[in-house]
């Protein structure tokens, strides 16, 4: 049997009843990935292929900023706060954000500043040789990863194609429709599967390289989207915390339930001070904009501090602002993590408060986690191999469903894509649950639930100008 041929039907009387729902719904199914692998696949392809550039900027921002970003070793040091003098006057007309000391003899440290005629989340950067005190570059950074200049510029063509936040909408509308995509296919062709007796269990598994053409196609479509499922369900929930609806649907959700990323407070007795937010969405920005009333000295008095604590590693050292202490938090977003974060006193040098990363909510530590592995962080090198393979996967997987679609679309060979009326077929019980469903969907995720109503609704006129008859929705 070829994957054109259309399995007999089991027999009524042997037909349990979830196999006569699923023989229902089948249709409507494969008619929605179908249809929305069409019309979504270009946002698809897309979102791989630049996330596909992304994966090789890790490797290649060492090289390229090799001069701003790694130094000769020493034993010398300069005071951080002369480090700090250094970089503030090489950035005229800004405000200091943060500073971050090397973390090896080799590392530059980053002095951040915030530069009202930057976009949001972009900051002007200074570099200075912690050994020497010399400048090594400014250059423009983006977010609380201090993106390079490079890697920024691919990071915003894979989140908004440079377009701003109208923009983002192609990303979130991606991500949306990809676990849709991914579940949809999985069940037709482990359905596909198991109904052609024929045929072994490594059909699931395996590509068929026997065959016709299409066939052969199918398979490499289904197979590789089979092993890659997981990998691109986790790409489209992480994806989607990025997003500008199911993003606040996100945030909102968290927050009601108590697992936001806790935050050392800054508040210093005597005074009301606001904690830094530098949540985990801040990867690809979302840094705020901290007031600085800190000296170049308070930096010292922080990493003094921050030592005696046990604070080890990359290190982000951020002014509280008038009357708040400062704050420093480990930044290391590779595996294992260090995430601890401490209050101190700018002037006493006390600490005033401690937030541990093991603390953390289990659902803050998977958000972090989740964050960092979409980015190509988390593991280092097999993390970005892994989103590679996956970025490779998906658009493949695109083409090859272009193709089956070229030679094979609507009305070409029936059964092919199910015949129109799909709604129509559905009986009032199932139609209602599909109807609950989508409103369901759409307001979790907005943009799926907005598209995959207006497919309902064309759907339903369409069953109504084919009949004449009026359809029950």
């Amino acid at each position: 049997m070829t994957v054109d041929e259309q399995p007999a039907p089991p027999s009524p009387a042997a037909a349990p009843t979830r196999a006569g729902t699923w023989s229902l719904l089948r249709p409507l199914v494969l008619r929605i990935h179908f249809w929305a692998g069409v019309l979504v696949g270009p946002f698809l392809l897309v979102a791989a292929l630049t996330g596909l550039v992304y994966t090789l900027m890790p490797a290649l921002e060492p090289v390229v900023y090799r001069d701003e970003l790694t130094v000769p070793p020493s034993d010398a040091q300069v005071p951080l706060a002369d480090q700090v003098r250094v970089g503030m006057d090489a950035l005229p007309g800004t405000e200091l954000r943060a500073v971050r000391p090397g973390a090896t003899p080799t590392d530059t440290t980053q002095v951040m500043a915030n530069d009202p005629s930057l976009p949001e989340s972009f900051y002007r950067t200074a570099f200075v040789d912690p050994h020497t005190g010399d400048l090594r570059g400014v250059l423009e950074t983006y977010g609380s990863g201090q993106a390079m200049p490079l890697r920024a510029w691919v990071d915003q063509l894979h989140r908004n194609l440079h377009l701003g936040d109208a923009g983002r909408l192609y990303t979130e509308l991606a991500a949306s429709w990809l676990w849709v995509l991914v579940l949809a296919g999985l069940t037709l062709w482990i359905g596909l599967v198991r109904r052609r007796r024929k045929e072994r269990a490594s059909a699931l598994l395996v590509p068929r390289t026997t065959g016709g053409r299409r066939a052969r196609l199918l398979s490499w479509h289904a197979v590789v989207g089979l092993w890659a499922a997981a990998g691109l369900l986790f790409l489209s929930a992480t994806g989607l915390t990025w997003s500008t609806y199911a993003g606040e649907n996100i945030s909102a959700l968290r927050a009601q339930l108590s697992w936001e990323t806790p935050e050392p407070q800054t508040a210093l007795p005597g005074t009301v001070a606001a904690a830094p937010e530098a949540g985990e969405h801040a990867g690809h920005g979302g840094m705020a904009t901290a007031p600085t009333a800190a000296t170049p000295a308070s930096f010292d008095v922080a990493a003094r501090a921050a030592a005696d604590a046990g604070l080890d590693g990359p290190l982000d050292i951020t002014p509280g602002g008038e009357g708040a202490a400062t704050t420093v938090s480990q930044i290391d977003r590779t595996w294992p993590q260090r995430l601890d974060a401490i209050a101190v006193d700018p002037d006493t040098g006390q600490v005033t408060d401690v937030v541990r990363g093991d603390d953390w909510p289990l659902a803050a530590k998977l958000a972090r986690w989740g964050i960092d592995a979409h980015m190509g962080l988390l593991f280092g090198v097999a993390n970005q191999v892994a989103l590679a393979a996956l970025a490779t996967g998906l658009a493949c997987m695109i083409v090859w469903g272009y193709v089956l679609w070229w030679r094979r679309g609507p009305g070409r060979r029936p059964g092919h894509v199910p015949a129109d009326g799909v709604l129509r077929s559905l009986p009032r019980g199932l139609l209602v649950g599909v109807v609950v469903v989508t409103i369901a969907v759409g307001v979790a995720v907005p943009l799926l639930g907005a598209s995959l109503l207006v497919f309902l609704l064309l759907e339903t006129l369409l069953d109504r100008r084919r009949t004449g008859e009026p359809q029950n929705v």
